[in-house]
């Protein structure tokens, strides 16, 4: 493939001053592109792409791009052409799964174009030599910051940089975070990239900032919002809970970095990986309340979150599922519970949670002085300003109308989640239902009312049906286990040590529930008791917050609509009639603006890199005029959060530039960042001579017959990396094939788990013996974990039998040993590591014969299907819908290669009739899979 890297003289839309240099900077060398978030960088991509599409002749290959992705920049291609009017562009065509054929693939990449492609795919195309490394013009990264040392994507630049030193290669990351932790970071990840310029972008960049702060500003106004009483108290609560509960990690956890552990750090999103990457190691070792005061950190993170975002109603029922998981299971013995579940500030959260909705009150009869529940449905403080700023609109629109321009006047709603976009939908189509009770009936005319009232009071109604199922759940769980502890041969209870006594636990939800109105008790061990209103109560509830006639009037029956008479009841709305509330998308973003061209944006919830979006939108554009709305809670985690996460960025791009200005060059790569020659030659040099007396420089590196399969894990980049050839096949035997001889089957914790709870482990064992003289298998274990198999377990159990068949021994390290039992001469390696693991392939490769890739494909299959693998050993290496076949019933090891290489797909297997599949895996299996496809096919017409 000819390289045309000429810049092209096509129209670009690229308006500000900073994305122009920023593309001339790309076409002009290779480098690494830093950019801050909301900058652009998806456009950058996109005319970068469509300066080398409308060239032609050429072969991109995008590395790391998300489907949606795949989306837009196949959609801004299609635009750039047909306004460009570029004959030679063909566009985007994206390389996954579907593409089944090898054939086809290898047609598309001989016509060159611009090629998306799963990472997997590309690394066994470019190790099988389906697409030539040679003929690739370039390569665009996209995601640099999660291009690891042990990553795929730096697997496929390894191979890409050894066979080709004249191609560009370009990578784009819109997250300085990972170039700002650890030693050197932005070094090495430059080295995994084989580059040796970063260009960084913060926002504070002299030529962004001229660009963006011109005269074409768009009118903010901010409008801190205070919180409610309740939801101050509720606040400091949780931030006390977190607060103690990271204090208690440090003291169980002394030994460990914790400079980092602190409140402000708890805000960041990053801070629960950060935690348990540092615990990792001694996971096995650190106590069961660490483990659960590190699980509780999310929960409580969480409920920060919820609080500013869930309306009183729907918060209340977050509590209530997480004191659910939190608490033991009904007629448990178990003591053990979240331990901030025993702090006072938990009992405010969920005091103050519950009465945020409802409240106690006193009846006024003469029979009975007992306490009732009244609502109260607190609503969210933005809800009310929202409705203003809408009103304020509308006004601004009636008297002074705004003077004519590319706007469409559309009102954009910009909020965090899909959740908050249902939440406020359901608000604005109901906040003017005012609906009135017989006692409301009386009150003054002139008194205020919520504006959501209608939206809370049928919220309480769903919250609790919802409560009422739940405890009956809870009874029913709590009956089942309490017959099962009476049943269990105990002889204490046999004795009759507790008669006329109730149970425990039975005793303490008594004491929770006795409390009226006035919020969740305590159990007897002292942790905050879930609240079960009474029927009495939850029935003055209801009969306060009964359906009325406004609110009947909301929900009409659902009928079936014709669809005749559509033109008369169904339009296009105006774009200036249109409220439209959209959630937070990154760079899609950009999209939404652009499509909607919005002249009055309310950020419901603030977002530094949307701030960005709306300030390259307006700079771009002369000829639209838009006013911000920004809200935010006064005082509040959310504006801790926002700040914190504008000063880390800073931070980042701050350390980044004092490492660029102190880096030092490796002077044993090219331009390119390609090894020496002589570097190469070096490590050719094969020891693998009997003796080992003698030094022999090869042409020939080792070899390495791997399973397509595996290529999910990191061994085959680091075996890649110690000069070993990588042949991909599909194996029916073994993962790894090192010689003739050795065959290794490689496990990990997860993996080894299953393949013991299915017996798949044994079956893999006995045909790794039928085939190769020194079977191994491999344990592999996370570098970031401990490297035990729970050392402190109870070994008591009974190792009862070898048969696989028989009941498994629930010890994992007793089912090693009867797996040892079974199959004697089976050699078990353990493994630190992946890089622990390739350095011991290495020393076993050591004075072996190197494999055979047609003879490993080979290995387990029919005589009859020997030919058909040794034309296609490569063939078959789309994994999803393989492993979706081989979870099918009668589908085998052994017969699943034959169904890979004469179906194009699942499809197709599953329209086959019994008497053509008998001909590929037997009649057994046959009848087994065509009855497995036609069951469901029943199943679903019958629904």
């Amino acid at each position: 493939m000819s390289v045309n890297n000429a810049p092209q003289p096509v129209k670009l839309s690229l308006p500000l001053e900073y994305q122009q240099h920023l593309f001339q900077e790309l076409r002009a060398e290779d480098e690494l592109v830093v950019i801050a978030k909301g900058l652009g960088l998806m456009r950058l991509v996109n005319n970068l792409l469509h300066s080398y599409d409308a060239a032609g002749n050429n072969l991109i290959i995008i590395v790391g791009a998300e489907d949606r992705e795949n989306g837009w920049i196949g959609e801004a291609l299609a635009e750039h052409a047909a306004i460009s009017m570029a004959p030679k562009a063909r566009g985007l065509t994206v390389v996954n799964t579907d593409f089944t054929s090898v054939g086809a693939r290898e047609k598309m990449y001989a016509k060159g174009g611009i090629y998306s492609i799963t990472s997997r795919i590309l690394v066994v195309d470019l190790l099988t030599g389906l697409l030539n490394p040679e003929s690739i013009t370039g390569v665009v990264v996209l995601h640099a910051d999660k291009v690891v040392a042990t990553s795929l994507e730096a697997f496929i630049l390894r191979v890409y940089r050894q066979k080709n030193k004249t191609g560009f290669l370009k990578a784009f990351s819109d997250n300085p975070d990972p170039f700002a932790i650890g030693f050197s970071p932005l070094a090495t990840m430059l080295r995994n990239m084989f580059l040796r310029k970063a260009s960084l972008w913060p926002r504070f960049h002299v030529t962004v900032a001229g660009s963006l702060e011109g005269k074409k500003k768009a009118e903010v106004i901010e409008l801190e919002v205070p919180m409610t009483d309740a939801m101050k108290d509720i606040q400091t609560a949780i931030m006390e809970c977190v607060e103690v509960s990271i204090q208690e990690l440090k003291k169980g956890n002394s030994g460990l970095e914790m400079e980092d552990w602190n409140l402000d750090s708890a805000l960041l999103k990053n801070f629960d990986v950060m935690v348990r990457r540092q615990l990792d190691p001694n996971w096995h070792r650190v106590s069961w309340k660490t483990k659960q005061i590190v699980s509780d950190l999310t929960v409580l993170r969480g409920l920060l979150h919820s609080l500013l975002t869930f309306d009183s109603v729907s918060f209340l029922q977050h509590l209530d599922t997480i004191h659910a998981a939190h608490s033991p299971q009904p007629g448990s013995t178990r003591q053990n519970q979240s331990p901030w579940l025993f702090l006072d500030a938990a009992h405010t959260i969920f005091t103050t949670a519950k009465q945020r909705v409802y409240a106690s009150k006193a009846k006024a009869t003469a029979e009975s002085s007992i306490d009732s529940l009244r609502p109260v449905l607190e609503e969210q403080p933005k809800w009310s300003l929202l409705a203003e700023i809408l009103e304020e609109i509308d006004r601004d629109l009636y008297f002074e109308p705004v003077m004519k321009d590319d706007s469409n006047g559309t009102i954009l709603i910009m909020c965090s989640d899909t959740s908050t976009c249902r939440q406020l939908r359901d608000y604005l189509q109901t906040m003017y239902v005012q609906p009135k009770t017989d006692e409301e009936s009386k009150r003054d005319k002139d008194e205020p009312r919520q504006s959501g009232a209608f939206m809370m009071r049928r919220k309480l109604r769903n919250y609790l049906n919802w409560k009422r199922e739940f405890a009956n759940v809870n009874n029913a769980l709590f009956s089942e286990n309490q017959k099962a502890l009476e049943n269990a041969v105990d002889p204490r209870i046999a004795r009759g040590n507790y008669k006329g006594k109730a149970p425990a636990n039975k005793r303490r939800r008594a004491r929770g529930g006795g409390t009226t109105g006035a919020g969740p008790g305590r159990n007897a061990n002292g942790s905050v008791a879930q609240y079960f209103e009474k029927p009495a109560e939850v029935v003055d509830l209801m009969d306060e917050i009964r359906i009325t006639e406004e609110e009947s009037k909301q929900k009409e029956d659902i009928i079936a609509d014709p669809l005749e008479d559509m033109d008369d009841y169904f339009e296009l709305y105006e774009m200036q009639d249109l409220v439209v509330v959209h959630a937070y998308e990154g760079d899609q973003d950009e999209h939404v603006l652009e499509e909607i061209r919005p002249r009055y944006i309310i950020m419901y919830e603030p977002d530094a890199s949307f701030i960005r979006h709306v300030e390259v939108y307006r700079s771009s554009h002369n000829d639209r005029n838009v006013r911000v709305y920004f809200m935010f809670y006064g005082g509040s985690v959310e504006e801790q959060r926002y700040l914190a996460s504008v000063r880390r960025e800073k931070d980042c791009f701050m350390k980044l530039i004092k490492e660029r200005a102190s880096m030092s060059v490796v002077m044993t790569v090219d331009a390119h960042g390609v090894e020496d020659p002589q570097e190469a030659f070096l490590r050719t040099v094969n020891t693998r001579i009997a003796g080992g007396g003698r030094l022999a420089a090869t042409a020939q590196p080792p070899r390495v017959v791997v399973d397509v399969r595996e290529f999910r894990s990191s061994l085959p980049s680091l075996l890649h990396g110690r000069n070993i050839e990588i042949v991909p096949c599909m194996l029916t035997v073994g993962d790894y094939v090192l010689s003739p001889n050795i065959c290794v089957e490689r496990k990990s914790i997860s993996d080894l788990i299953s393949s013991f709870k299915d017996g798949r482990l044994y079956n893999q064992a006995e045909t790794m013996f039928q085939h190769y003289k020194n079977p191994m298998l491999l344990i592999e274990f996370d570098q970031n974990k401990s490297f035990t198999l729970e050392p402190f377990a109870d070994l008591s159990g009974n190792l009862r039998s070898v048969d696989p068949s028989a009941e498994s021994p629930s010890d994992l390290q007793s089912k090693i040993v009867l797996l040892t039992l079974a199959f004697p001469r089976l050699r078990i390696v353990w493994s630190s590591s992946p890089y622990q693991t390739a350095e011991i392939f290495e020393g076993l490769k050591a004075q072996q014969d190197e494999p055979d890739p047609l003879a490993a494909v080979r290995a387990g299959l029919d005589p009859r299907d020997a030919s058909r693998a040794e034309d296609a050993p490569h063939q078959a290496f789309n994994l999803e819908p393989h492993d979706m076949l081989a979870a099918a019933p009668g589908v085998t090891p052994q017969n699943l290669k034959n169904i890979t290489l004469e179906t194009e797909n699942v499809r197709e297997v599953a329209n086959m009739a019994e008497s053509e599949l008998e001909p590929l895996v037997g009649r057994e299996a046959a009848r087994k899979i065509h009855g497995f496809f036609n069951r469901n096919l029943i199943d679903v017409d019958g629904y």
